[in-house]
């Protein structure tokens, strides 16, 4: 039996190992019986803590000083960007006038968040991603089952003809098997994402838990929580086997009438983990809109997107692109890297502004103060982006000699799909001018098309679901020119008319509900809704 534990696993000493424990040092984390704590701490007592057993992992661990190595950091100055510091740091003329947060404090706010976001991962992410893992796995399962009546349909079809429909036969298989591969790799591909972020979950958790257990003040301060960056799983993907439809022979038609492969039909649940999000149930619409603030931004013409409840993007006919929280107050400003007018804005999923430059072609990504070109176009001018919920990026554009205009969906800098013609191949978008984007929650497109004087909704296929052209009232006496427009938690479409002065608010099907024109609107033109339904609307004086 191993000395150092029992059928009640009593905890034995770290050094002579058979003594029960008596102490614990905190520094060096090493349990300690009353014999051997001397031997522990010859070497040099300060350097070590001794403490009770049962008080063990009590002791935080500061960092020491760089300045003053003899004293720990105790305090953090919020003048110097959080920069650890000791008490002979704070009386110093370097930090003369500054303000300072006790780490003890940070820390246990720190360890109160990791907690948090490890029982989150553990009780809601995880068991979700769990759950879509096991979805997929229970499709490809039965796939081959699936896949095998299909043939057997065909092939009991297949005995019914003569040597000419041999042919057909084996024709058609090898479209199923197509589709069979193609139906696999996209379950496979789905599945491989999915366990991807779980092996990251697990690797958050296993180091959270770390954290957890240690008492290194800087680990645990420097921690940024990535629940943000797990509360957003990919679609659940459900997908449809094709059908064989028999029909009855004909050998003058024997290919047509043989059957029919219905294509694969891939149907995507959105995941929506219910974590400190903003609140999604029903709202209703004020009976009168209120005006809560006014920011003035000094540009002309201006653009504007929503970074979250509290801050903004905008930008107009000059170089400089500007932040500001809801208060007013300019956060941030940075400048385009071709030195010329950004065109419009954008925030991805992780919170990196996006804007596109007519002068180069490109749309751009900003992170962490540093510009690179995502995008470079062809023969095409870039206009209004929209970042949908499953993360691709919408890009309005249309040809330089404006004859031709289309929207593109991006992952990353890869381009997925276009949409440009409807079913009769007719242009879905005027060719003229910039067009406007948003999407709404169930994946629809939604284009306001200024010099078409219509808002244009396509479904995630790029197929023509309804158009709006304005609606009649006697106080609305101008052509409908839809500017911005921009969609809130229910699904609700708000396009600025610029020259009746007003905002439209139109349901996901296109049935008008009402206006807002009582705010003192005058050329209404960039729209964005933040997570609180809060919308902000840029208009002229």
């Amino acid at each position: 039996m191993d000395p150092r534990s029992s059928a009640q696993d009593v905890h034995r000493c770290d050094l002579c190992e058979t003594a029960i424990v008596h102490s614990y040092c905190d520094f060096c984390h090493v349990n300690l019986c009353k014999p051997c704590i001397l031997d522990h701490i010859l070497d040099e007592y300060d350097k070590h803590k001794i403490v009770p057993f049962q008080k063990r992992r009590s002791t935080l661990i500061h960092s020491k000083c760089e300045t003053h190595p003899h004293r720990n950091c105790e305090f953090q100055c919020k003048d110097c960007n959080n920069m650890f510091v000791c008490s002979s740091c704070m009386a110093s003329k370097q930090h003369k006038g500054h303000n300072f947060l006790e780490v003890t404090e940070v820390y246990k706010t720190k360890k109160d968040d990791i907690k948090k976001d490890t029982k989150e991962l553990e009780n809601h992410i995880s068991p979700t991603y769990e759950e879509i893992a096991f979805d997929l796995e229970n499709q490809l399962a039965s796939l081959d089952g699936g896949y095998d009546k299909l043939t057997t349909t065909m092939s009991k079809q297949g005995e019914q003809w003569h040597r000419e429909i041999d042919i057909i036969v084996n024709k058609m298989k090898t479209e199923i098997s197509k589709i069979k591969v193609k139906h696999k790799e996209l379950l496979q591909k789905h599945l491989n994402e999915i366990k991807q972020i779980q092996s990251l979950i697990k690797e958050t958790l296993h180091a959270l838990r770390k954290i957890e257990e240690s008492t290194e003040v800087s680990p645990t301060i420097e921690y940024n929580s990535k629940i943000r960056e797990f509360s957003k799983p990919p679609p659940k993907v459900k997908v449809t086997m094709p059908t064989f439809i028999p029909k009855p022979i004909d050998c003058e038609k024997l290919y047509v009438l043989f059957g029919q492969i219905t294509p694969l039909s891939t149907v995507t649940e959105e995941n929506v983990l219910s974590l400190n999000q903003p609140n999604t149930s029903v709202k209703e619409l004020l009976d009168e809109p209120e005006l809560v603030t006014k920011i003035q931004t000094g540009h002309k013409n201006p653009n504007v997107t929503c970074v979250n409840e509290d801050m903004i993007w905008t930008s107009g006919k000059s170089t400089d692109i500007k932040c500001f929280n809801i208060k007013g107050t300019t956060l941030h400003t940075i400048h385009t890297k071709s030195g010329s007018c950004p065109r419009y804005l954008a925030v991805d999923s992780d919170g990196s502004l996006l804007y596109s430059d007519n002068e180069t072609r490109t749309v751009n990504k900003v992170k962490n103060g540093h510009t690179e070109e995502l995008i470079r176009l062809q023969g095409w001018m870039p206009s209004n982006l929209c970042v949908t919920s499953t993360g691709d990026l919408l890009v309005t554009m249309h040809s330089e000699d404006l004859t031709q205009s289309k929207v593109v969906r991006y992952s990353g800098s890869t381009e997925k799909q276009t949409i440009q013609y409807d079913d009769e191949g007719k242009p879905l978008y005027s060719g003229q001018g910039s067009k406007y984007i948003t999407d709404i929650r169930n994946h629809d497109i939604c284009v306001a098309d200024f010099w078409a004087g219509a808002v244009v909704v396509v479904n995630q296929d790029g197929k023509l679901r309804w158009k709006y052209t304005g609606h009649r009232s006697v106080t609305k006496n101008e052509e409908f020119r839809p500017w911005g427009i921009t969609t809130d938690s229910q699904s609700r479409i708000l396009t600025a008319d610029f020259n009746n002065h007003c905002i439209h608010i139109l349901d996901h099907n296109g049935q008008f509900l009402r206006y807002i024109d009582n705010c003192d609107l005058q050329d209404p033109t960039g729209l964005c809704v933040d997570n609180n339904d809060n919308l902000f609307v840029y208009h002229g004086d």
